[in-house]
């Protein structure tokens, strides 16, 4: 089946036909390295990460670029407050990204450009806008890209000039012609570090946000590529300047398909410092498990609002253990996916209209209350298959459901099981009781089965 995808600049579901046969080229914009990632960042990342994975279950090549923006106004003013290099903050913050997302199953990238590796690609594209006359050197020495001079600009966001000049994210500039232009080169302030300045025909200075994007995708992916993904908030102005900067310098449609997931909110409110909301991913994991984690994100449709609360991720680690439960005893079984299998096809058929998740994820659930009623084995191994497709059920499932424990809460764990074993051979039934009683109370359940024991941890 042909995957399909909702396009934000088109506002339609679309079929993705790749510009090179069977070669998917996506860009997604990435960090911007001043701080811990926060759960805003673990989504987008979980989302695309599910995109390139699904595309190469389907059969396709992905190159999937995802940048680091290393140089900004926020970064640049965190660096000299804490007394450190621009570049010491930012490796020190890209590590930390990297250590979120191994966490969460998200894979690396193919390419991870960073903004400060392609300034020179940055400089050629504003001079090419400069020559065309779509850019200008202001009075204050900043390089503006002149909005007006672009006809089809509001595409993608679907306002028009007027109504976007009176929006609140317009920047007030009196050096500017038009409020409405933004920034390609930043001139150089003296306070500025000089590890923040680079020579350019318009002095020296820095790129603006905007225009590293757009080199850098076009240099790695190429001046037309398939999907361009980022979180709805970048939707305006971000990627519609992108577009503009863009398509100004190559007169060539540029992606062709633009994908935005939907928000997160914690308790129903938007996530803000401001507000004592802010959750940092690794906050989020000194209470939660990384795999629930990403459950939590992926199971809901990655354009839909995602709502953060303690109940929902109570619910999301019990939803993830039934299906881990229904692995037990099938540890030795590889995953394999049988894609005639109807469970299966419908899996696919989900996941190729616009990655629906919860659609597929019901299929999961299906097949675990299968595999649970004893039906065939083999439903193990497609369990497994299709949990790989979307970063899940990889761990051994006692592991998981016992939870992380340090070495010594499990030798009393394993103490207590053969203690309450002997006792129930002694037919000291009281005993085991009080012992599975008391496992209970550290969070640990224990289930008699058939064929053994089942010892998780609840939620």
């Amino acid at each position: 089946m042909t995957v399909h995808i909702y396009n934000t600049l088109s506002r339609s579901k679309q079929p993705l036909v790749p510009l090179e046969p069977g070669h998917v080229r996506m860009y997604v914009c990435g960090m911007t390295v001043y701080d811990f990632c926060h759960l805003g960042h673990a989504r987008v990342m979980a989302v695309f990460d599910l995109v390139q994975r699904w595309l190469k279950a389907r059969g396709l090549r992905v190159t999937y670029v995802r940048n680091i923006t290393d140089v900004d106004d926020k970064i640049i003013r965190r660096a000299v407050e804490s007394g450190v290099s621009v570049r010491e903050l930012t490796d020190r913050f890209i590590q930390a990204m990297h250590e979120d997302t191994d966490a969460l199953g998200i894979e690396r990238p193919d390419l991870e450009p960073r903004a400060t590796e392609h300034i020179a690609a940055m400089q050629r594209m504003i001079g090419q806008l400069v020559e065309r006359g779509l850019a200008y050197q202001d009075s204050a020495g900043d390089v503006d890209f002149s909005v007006r001079s672009f006809p089809g600009y509001g595409s993608l966001s679907g306002k028009s000039l007027d109504e976007l000049h009176a929006g609140e994210r317009v920047e007030v500039d009196a050096a500017k012609r038009d409020p409405l232009d933004f920034v390609l080169w930043k001139h150089a302030k003296p306070e500025e570090p000089a590890e923040v300045r680079w020579d350019s025909p318009w002095g020296q200075g820095r790129p603006g946000w905007h225009i590293e994007c757009s080199a850098m995708s076009c240099e790695l992916l190429g001046e037309q590529f398939d999907i361009h993904g980022g979180g709805a908030d970048l939707q305006f102005p971000h990627h519609e300047n992108e577009i503009a900067q863009t398509e100004g310098v190559t007169g060539k449609p540029w992606v062709s398909a633009w994908m935005h997931n939907g928000f997160v909110r914690v308790d129903e409110e938007k996530m803000s410092k401001s507000l004592g909301n802010f959750l940092t991913i690794r906050e989020v994991l000194k209470t939660v498990d990384p795999e629930t984690l990403r459950f939590f994100i992926i199971r809901a449709h990655y354009r839909s609002p995602l709502n953060y609360s303690d109940d929902a991720l109570r619910d999301a680690r019990s939803a993830l253990e039934r299906l881990y439960i229904a692995l037990q005893g099938y540890e030795s079984v590889a995953g394999a996916v049988d894609w005639e299998h109807p469970l299966a096809r419908r899996f696919g058929a989900a996941m190729d209209d616009d990655f629906n998740t919860p659609e597929a994820l019901a299929v999961l659930f299906e097949a675990a209350s299968e595999l649970n009623r004893g039906a065939d084995p083999a439903l193990a191994g497609l369990l497994k298959g299709l949990g790989a497709a979307l970063g899940l059920l990889q761990s051994a499932p006692q592991e998981f459901l016992q939870g992380a424990t340090d070495d010594a809460d499990k030798a009393w764990i394993d103490r207590q099981v053969q203690s309450r074993a002997q006792a129930k051979q002694a037919r000291d039934y009281a005993r085991a009781d009080a012992i599975r009683a008391e496992l209970l109370e550290r969070g640990i359940q224990l289930e008699d089965k058939p064929g053994g024991i089942t010892l998780w941890r609840k939620a």
